[in-house]
């Protein structure tokens, strides 16, 4: 025990020494921080040898694994009228993105044990990732790899805020094959729950869903665009959710959805492939939702007077049908959360709304619903 303590690590061990048995939870209310924080300064302690391991932390009852992609966003705003093949004058933003990443930032500040798996380079970029999300979700399990590039997203935003052009380079998560997953077994073998974007190839989507059958693991799929729609697996019977949109929804099925009507049977078919529950966002008709126990139903969505940036929304809907499902809530309810915290995220300005807590989306339920 060579290496000093900071004073929230001091606190910690502290603690701990008085009560071995703790559960994060418990530990989390005390030192007012999140609970994957604490699980950070936990592993900080393993490393540094204050402890011997998260033995002497009982188990969690939930622990959330999501894989996928971890990027670095940026956009350019541009300032007037966007001229071709010219200099234009520009205000810059820069953001941690990533579906995966966006639902395990959103479920640690609801107070989730999350841990992300992804593929990333040893660059700058990722030490921002790794800075900006470290404190609501555990990161190592995330997977280094030498000589290549950390996922980035660029948008140029014209006067209207209309993006114009957009610019992905996803190729790093290519790279995350079964074979390498196999590697870090340990990390997600045991989850509560697994969460994977369709950044992953479609391999290492079967490969997730079959350990997931084998071990009885609910497996959760967000897709992330229609041309990589063909990445799920040809057989989703026991997948637990699919949160899908309208776009890959009908390249899937090669079917236009141009009615509520066909909305429905859009759902319907995603049940009758053997999903336990899905969901259908259709922007600003809302979404629908479906499940082989209660049904199908539609939930409009919100009107929202001012939009500061839609960037996040999807990923906040994702990560609030997750956590109002693992509550055990209805599908009314899940619906509800899920176009609530999309409804407040598109008000901000950030990805991941800063204010976002169980006690928050509670409140704000009861406000617009």
């Amino acid at each position: 025990m060579n290496e000093t303590l900071n004073i929230n690590e001091q606190k910690l061990f502290q603690l701990i020494k008085e009560n071995p048995f703790v559960s994060q939870q418990e530990l989390a209310e005390k030192m007012n921080l999140s609970r994957p924080s604490v699980a950070n300064l936990i592993s900080g302690l393993v490393k540094k040898g204050y402890i011997k391991g998260k033995a002497y932390i009982v188990n969690e009852s939930t622990h959330i694994t999501c894989i996928g992609g971890a990027n670095v966003d940026r956009k350019y705003y541009v300032k007037g009228k966007l001229q071709l093949e010219t200099s234009n004058p520009i205000r810059s933003t820069q953001s941690t993105g990533g579906v995966a990443r966006n639902v395990a930032e959103n479920l640690g500040r609801l107070g989730l044990d999350v841990s992300l798996v992804t593929a990333h380079g040893q660059d700058a970029e990722w030490k921002y990732i790794e800075e900006t999300s470290a404190s609501f979700m555990n990161l190592e399990h995330a997977i280094p790899l030498q000589e290549e590039a950390t996922g980035s997203y660029t948008a140029i935003i014209n006067e209207n805020g209309d993006m114009v052009l957009a610019l992905a380079d996803m190729d790093i998560y290519d790279l995350l094959t079964p074979e390498l997953l196999q590697a870090h077994l340990s990390g997600f073998a045991n989850s509560t729950c697994i969460i994977a974007d369709l950044n992953l190839p479609g391999e290492t989507i079967t490969y997730l869903h079959q350990l997931a059958t084998q071990r009885n693991i609910p497996l959760i799929l967000i897709t992330v665009s229609a041309p990589k729609m063909d990445r799920l697996p040809s057989d989703l019977n026991g997948i637990t959710w699919l949160i899908t949109n309208r776009d890959e929804t009908e390249a899937y099925f090669n079917k236009p959805i141009e009615s509520e009507t066909d909305w429905k049977e859009a759902v319907q078919k995603w049940l009758d492939l053997g999903i336990e529950h899905v969901v259908i966002t259709n922007g600003t008709e809302g979404s629908m939702f479906g499940s082989g126990k209660e049904g199908i139903q539609h939930v409009p969505a919100l009107k929202v007077e001012h939009i500061e940036d839609v960037t996040g929304a999807g990923d906040a809907f994702s990560a609030a049908v997750i956590y109002s499902w693992l509550e055990g809530k209805s599908l009314v309810e899940i619906a509800n959360a899920a176009t609530v915290n999309a409804a407040k995220t598109i008000q901000t300005k950030y990805t991941v709304r800063q204010d976002l807590s169980a006690v928050q989306l509670q409140k704000d339920m009861e406000e617009l619903i």
